[in-house]
């Protein structure tokens, strides 16, 4: 794949493709959450670990983060799915059928995304953010947006357009009963930026076909002994649900 894919504000998205065993037409594609991009470790190593096992697999940059186009000022949840759409749309034209998984913020635009878009035909939620306002007031709340950062990162300013985006959506939780395709929720105990208890509450709402996994003692990014556990999860459930 050497297309260039772009939004629908004409930034262009990075990415990075991996490719799968020959002739394999299940495609996972990959996004990450608030202040990261397509080349956190975690990220790299379950794109890896799964093309590894013969799916290829697409991870990419929202707008405004890593190397894709347009202003990290301009995110929020809702221009995400828009850049989502696109990704979709990209891979689509390419023939694969689509798994989605996203991290943190990510897995707020997956729930988003999937209860209104019936090309991803199955979802991954990484440490899902699914209580959007809570997120906000927890982690930013003493900060002023247009004028404040996020984590003290001053490459990540925090805008005022995130934070009404964030307050207006809430939560995912009522998308839940809108996702119709199997779901597989991994989350870590000792996650300190979304806690446990967000994948848990939407999981009660959601669907069968569905499975959480949770991961005792890791933190949001599976980090350290994390990914191995997170990959592992991810790969099997792709063995028993899409390639079974």
């Amino acid at each position: 794949m050497i297309e260039s894919i772009q939004n629908p504000s004409g930034e262009t998205i990075d990415y990075t493709f991996h490719d799968g065993a020959e002739g394999a037409r299940d495609l996972l594609i990959i996004g990450h959450g608030v202040t990261g991009n397509k080349d956190r470790p975690f990220v790299i190593g379950l794109a890896e670990a799964v093309a590894a096992e013969g799916m290829p697999v697409l991870r990419f940059s929202f707008a405004g983060n890593g190397d894709s186009g347009g202003k990290f000022a301009d995110c929020t949840i809702s221009k995400e799915v828009d850049d989502l759409k696109a990704v979709l749309s990209f891979a689509d034209a390419n023939g694969y059928r689509l798994t989605y998984a996203g991290h943190s913020m990510g897995g707020a635009v997956g729930v988003l995304a999937a209860a209104g878009d019936d090309r991803i035909k199955h979802l991954i939620s990484l440490a899902g953010m699914v209580n959007t306002k809570a997120f906000y007031e927890r982690e930013f709340g003493e900060e002023t947006p247009d004028e404040g950062c996020m984590w003290e990162e001053p490459e990540c300013p925090l805008s005022k357009l995130f934070m009404e985006d964030l307050h207006t959506i809430e939560s995912t939780a009522p998308k839940a009963s809108d996702i119709k395709i199997p779901w597989l929720l991994v989350h870590g105990s000792a996650d300190d930026v979304v806690p446990i208890e967000d994948s848990q509450e939407i999981f009660a709402l959601a669907n069968e076909p569905k499975k959480m996994v949770e991961i005792p003692g890791a933190n949001h990014v599976f980090s350290d002994e994390g990914l191995e556990p997170m990959s592992e999860a991810v790969i099997s459930w792709i063995g028993e649900t899409i390639q079974g």
